[in-house]
């Protein structure tokens, strides 16, 4: 039955090899595209049939190992190249295929023309391949390889443009401050496998492995050293607080990149891998309480950096940014069913939202071309009054934007609020736990707030385009449409699978069908929380009816507060940032974090470098090899005269030498 899951990461590898290997030969972009696009939406039906094949077992059966072969022995341990296929990884790879092929249809409308055609969709094809390796890998070590491989795309994908300075900075930025979540991660593999090796004889790093021996390991200690070690990895990859400075930088490569990275692969990377060993996590209450700590804050601090932003892009970059924290912070506090539906939900409605800002860039690229401006085609204070030249990328962009800002019966509200209500009753914080959702439902009401401001500055109001310049914006081609109109759908639909228990009861009985799908997934976990946690609260429904009432009228008030301010009142954003210029300019300047990060980390770095190169490197070991050279040099060029060729010299050297013996003698 799942015999031929190894055709899932073939078939994108195979698209990489012919495109990079013979691209630059097919030239056409038609073909191109097409080989790429075809071997990810073949993995896509490989995994429907997986899928289905899952589901049709029993619930205490999902749970597959297929082993391709043995990849390293050494005395007891041993890895394989093999695949886990259970709920969770099959949820995944649906996501990554079924998103990443709509991301590879509406790429070929998108780069059409751009230099590197055939090397863009090689790269997108060996993401997607790592990303599928990531989360099909049975072992952490596999795991790691498509941990490693994701981060190695990233860096090449989002300095696709190389030749253009800040897209090669950001690239760099990107693969640098990835490497140093990796080092965690690394850590953390380690730790793992020493502590089971060295105390309990157990030499491995098979999930299904660690699962079934997690009752030997202690509550904190060791573990919570361990298990911080793998969030420092989750904190790179999944751009939370320190390490979430690249993501934004990340908008220097193609848009169909930045939905790729956002939406289906890099970022969820640090979620799923929470989500994967959960089973560990929940033994280190203390690291749960970071995460929980640093998801809340991260979605709040993006959040504020959003506001004040006027890139489209760069909105939508910290707004991913703040939905990860989110998803973080659902798995901070136990629930990890509720952080994989927002990674899904979330999939959805950002893949639509990039790429419907692509639509817009694009269109107003021709736009600006036609009358030979030099303006901004990213930033909205250039733009206004789109919907009426491009009506259904207006409507695909606002349906994901309802959904992102957590409007009830759209799929963001779903499965944000079952976040924000798990951060207020978990049993494992205490006091914590609405100090969590407070931070939540602030961060809740500015993502409703900056998502609106974003739709009206684009969308609404007068066109603020170069003069002659409207007459050229239009409806984007089919390619592109269609997987906006496909990607809008299911940011409508899409949370009905995981509606929560009051809400769902509440509407005659509808289960939560991803709850139940992913209950095998995180039993473990789960059964370890309920046994160990503090002394649970029976919260009532009028509780939880009150506090999901309120995180609607928060994001309602935010999205008032945009319409009034950006189609209303329009005047009013220019008199509040003059008013209040120190705030605007911090804000704006995203905090001044990545000139604190300049002051203390890359700037000493540079110094060292250039005292290692300028100083060590040139006086210290250039100047000892060069001057052995030069005292051989000196010492060459004094004893050359002995060897002058000419025999009369050599006569007077050896009476000079008979003279010298003799009188030695002679007179000691």
């Amino acid at each position: 039955m799942f015999e031929n899951v190894w055709l899932i990461p073939l078939f994108p590898l195979i698209g990489f090899l012919i495109n990079g290997l013979l691209g630059k030969k097919i030239k056409n972009e038609t073909v191109i595209g097409g080989i790429a696009t075809l071997a990810v939406f073949a993995s896509f039906i490989v995994s429907c049939k997986t899928f289905l094949g899952l589901i049709s077992l029993p619930e205490n059966g999902r749970v597959v190992d297929v082993k391709l072969f043995t990849w390293i022995t050494a005395g007891n341990f041993n890895a394989d190249i093999a695949f886990l296929i259970d709920p969770l990884s099959c949820l995944m790879i649906l996501i990554v295929t079924g998103i990443g092929s709509l991301i590879h249809l509406y790429s070929i409308g998108y780069m059409h023309g751009e230099e590197g055609f055939y090397r863009f969709f090689a790269y997108l094809n060996l993401f997607i391949f790592s990303m599928l390796l990531l989360v099909l890998g049975n072992n952490l070590l596999l795991m790691f390889v498509g941990w490693e491989g994701v981060g190695l795309c990233s860096y090449l994908l989002i300095g696709y443009y190389f030749k253009k300075k800040s897209a090669g900075d950001a690239g760099k930025k990107a693969f640098v401050m990835n490497r140093v979540g990796d080092f965690g991660f690394l850590l953390g593999i380690f730790g793992l496998f020493w502590y089971f090796g060295q105390n309990h004889n157990v030499w491995t790093i098979k999930f299904t492995e660690l699962s079934q021996n997690a009752h030997l390991l202690p509550t904190g200690g060791v573990v919570t050293l361990i298990t911080l070690c793998f969030f420092l990895g989750a904190t790179g990859k999944s751009a939370q607080i320190p390490l979430y400075t690249w993501l934004p930088d990340a908008m220097e490569g193609p848009t169909p990149v930045s939905a790729l990275i956002h939406a289906a692969t890099m970022v969820t990377a640090g979620v799923y891998m929470i989500g994967r060993m959960s089973y560990v996590f929940v033994r280190a209450p203390e690291t749960m309480v970071v995460i929980a700590v640093v998801g809340a804050c991260t979605a709040l601090f993006a959040a504020t950096i959003g506001t004040a932003q006027n890139d489209i892009k760069r909105v939508l970059a910290y707004s991913t940014v703040s939905q990860l924290g989110y998803m973080v912070l659902a798995m901070g506090v136990g629930a990890f069913t509720a952080g994989v539906f927002h990674l899904m939900t979330h999939a959805f409605f950002k893949a639509c939202l990039f790429l419907g800002s692509g639509a817009v860039i694009h269109s107003m690229h021709i736009a600006l071309h036609h009358v030979h401006s030099h303006d901004d085609p990213q930033d909205m204070r250039n733009m206004g009054g789109l919907k009426k030249h491009m009506p259904l990328t207006f409507l695909t962009f606002l349906l994901a934007t309802i959904a992102i800002a957590g409007i009830p019966g759209f799929s963001g509200f779903f499965s944000k609020d079952e976040i924000l209500w798990m951060a207020f009753a978990n049993p494992l914080h205490g006091g914590l736990n609405t100090f969590l959702w407070a931070l939540g439902a602030i961060a809740a009401g500015l993502t409703a707030f900056y998502m609106f401001r974003l739709v009206f500055m684009t969308f609404f109001g007068e066109c603020r385009i170069k003069a002659g310049a409207e007459k050229y914006l239009h409806e984007s081609p089919a390619v592109i449409v269609i997987p906006l109109i496909v990607l809008a759908i299911l940011s409508v639909i899409g949370g009905y699978i995981g509606v929560p228990k009051l809400i769902g009861d509440a509407l005659g009985g509808i289960p939560n069908y991803l709850e139940h799908y992913l209950h095998p997934v995180f039993a473990n976990a789960n059964a370890y929380m309920a046994a160990n946690a503090h002394a649970a609260h029976h919260h009532s429904h009028a509780l939880e009816w009150g506090l999901m009432g309120t995180s609607v009228v928060i994001a309602v008030i935010g999205i008032s507060l945009a319409a009034y301010l950006y189609v209303t009142n329009p005047t009013l954003p220019a008199k509040f940032t003059a008013a209040f210029p120190a705030l605007h300019r911090a804000v704006f300047n995203k905090w001044y974090i990545d000139e604190l990060y300049d002051f203390v980390f890359v700037n000493p770095c540079k110094a060292l470098g250039r005292f290692l190169w300028k100083g060590f490197d040139v006086v210290v070991v250039d100047g000892l090899v060069n001057g052995v050279a030069h005292v051989v040099m000196s010492f060459g060029g004094v004893v050359r005269y002995l060897q002058t060729g000419q025999v009369y010299s050599y006569a007077w050297t050896m009476a000079f030498g008979v003279v010298v013996i003799l009188g030695y003698y002679l007179f000691k």
